[in-house]
């Protein structure tokens, strides 16, 4: 062969070479594009899918591609390991259509999971919080039919009654999360909001233990329509604790009743002896009758200083204060006739 031959030949397979190769790079980018860089089919525009808990990434990959993702759970896996970083994180995710693998892996190791929210109101007794967590739907169950002490067992704490233990606020939270979860994460947070307060409570304060002012706090709670008037219904309370008069307060005397109640308090009621007949026994009731806020917590550990002994709603949520029975009596004259009140 000569050559010119030569040469023809080297630039023949140089050109078969570079079509090859460029084959190869035109495959491989294809490729990458295909496993990676395309958007991931998907069953909907929007989608909401779960990764289950300890999940690998292959799992997490399986169990969305069996939920209509249209990922390939090794590429994903490929991908985690060509691109090395935190953990991905079980839960609850709400993805869009143009998603792509990349974008998928690092939505599940920056967790940005679906979240879901329990109100207990400030005022709530604990059935009623309770009742809440039962229907809410992404709560998972573990202490359905538990009594009180069980389920207070079940989260830690010591105490034989529920009532008032609980802080009433917005907990956020992950699908599925148990409810004795919720039941300790605001169990704990009244436990730090009742200390706060009780660490800053008056020196003069006719209270012996942080539960009594937590149950103080629940009777300003259930008396008070409006915010301003906190401090002012602790202060008749606190004054009739240091005169040794009873409280007579009348949310006391319905919270004992139960479901006995139909929703007209009467005379008979009033006199009707039990614990929680503030009425009939002096000092304050065994157990708080609500889930008091911080505002009542506040209010009861420092309340205004007034020498008021009295006071009537008006009906628009305030109340009126006063010092005497002769001033209250025209006052329960002119806002509520016949009705009893502190």
């Amino acid at each position: 062969m000569g050559r010119k031959e030569r040469k023809g030949a080297w630039r023949r397979w140089g050109a078969a070479i570079a079509l090859a190769l460029a084959a190869i790079l035109g495959l491989s980018a294809a490729s990458v594009w295909w496993l990676w860089l395309r958007p991931l089919p998907m069953a909907a525009a929007t989608m909401e899918v779960e990764v289950p808990r300890g999940a690998s990434v292959l799992e997490a990959g399986r169990a969305l591609a069996r939920q209509g993702v249209g990922v390939e759970p090794h590429a994903l896996y490929l991908l985690a390991r060509l691109q090395p970083g935190s953990a991905i994180v079980a839960g609850y995710y709400r993805l869009e259509r143009g998603l792509t693998a990349p974008q998928l892996l690092d939505l599940l190791r920056r967790g940005e999971r679906i979240r879901e929210s329990v109100t207990f109101v400030e005022g709530w007794t604990f059935a009623q919080m309770r009742t809440a967590l039962e229907r809410h739907p992404w709560v998972e169950k573990t202490l359905t039919g538990a009594d009180e002490r069980a389920l207070l067992a079940a989260i830690g704490a010591s105490e034989a009654r529920a009532e008032g233990l609980f802080f009433p606020d917005t907990y956020v939270f992950d699908r599925k999360t148990p409810d004795r979860e919720l039941y300790r994460l605001a169990y704990r947070k009244m436990k730090e909001e009742l200390e706060t307060a009780w660490q800053a409570r008056d020196p003069d304060l006719p209270l012996s233990s942080p539960y009594e002012a937590l149950i103080l706090a629940s009777l300003v709670e259930k008396e008070t329509g409006r915010a301003e008037d906190r401090g002012k219904v602790a202060s008749v309370f606190v004054n009739r604790l240091r005169r040794g008069m009873p409280l007579q307060t009348d949310p006391t005397v319905i919270y004992g009743l139960g479901e006995g109640f139909d929703g007209n308090l009467t005379r008979r009621h009033l006199g009707e002896d039990h614990p929680w007949n503030t009425y009939t026994r002096g000092g304050l009731p065994p157990t708080p009758i609500c889930l008091p806020g911080r505002g009542s917590l506040w209010a009861a550990v420092r309340p205004e200083k007034t020498e008021y002994l009295y006071f009537v709603a008006r009906g628009d949520g305030s109340s009126e204060f006063s010092r005497t029975l002769e001033e209250h009596n025209r006052a329960v004259a002119r806002w509520q006739k016949g009705r009893k009140s502190p």
